[in-house]
């Protein structure tokens, strides 16, 4: 389990989105961009960035190829933090 699965299990359970936006913030804030820098740097409104950060909005595919490319992580770590932590809260289907 890496750094930020660990510090989400003290926040209770969250939707796949709201993962989604609490490893956004968690990666944002390491790189040290505000909300506006990562706006600016990967062309979307400061806005959309705290709506999927709030697990408002679900990101498309283009969305978070492009937002990864600026934060400089590749998108499939994201998506492993993000199914670590909602696999936690969604139900699992059984294996046969």
């Amino acid at each position: 389990m890496g750094k930020l699965e660990r510090a989400h299990e003290s926040e209770g359970k969250r939707s796949p989105e709201q993962a989604f936006g609490f490893i956004l913030r968690k990666i944002r804030l390491k790189r040290g961009f505000s909300q506006q820098q990562l706006a600016d740097k990967s062309g979307y409104h400061r806005t959309y960035i705290g709506l999927l950060e709030h697990g408002q909005k679900s990101p498309s595919m283009r969305t978070l190829i492009d937002i990864a490319a600026t934060l400089q992580v590749r998108p499939s770590d994201i998506l492993r933090s993000v199914e670590r932590i909602a696999a936690r809260t969604v139900k699992q289907p059984r294996k046969p």
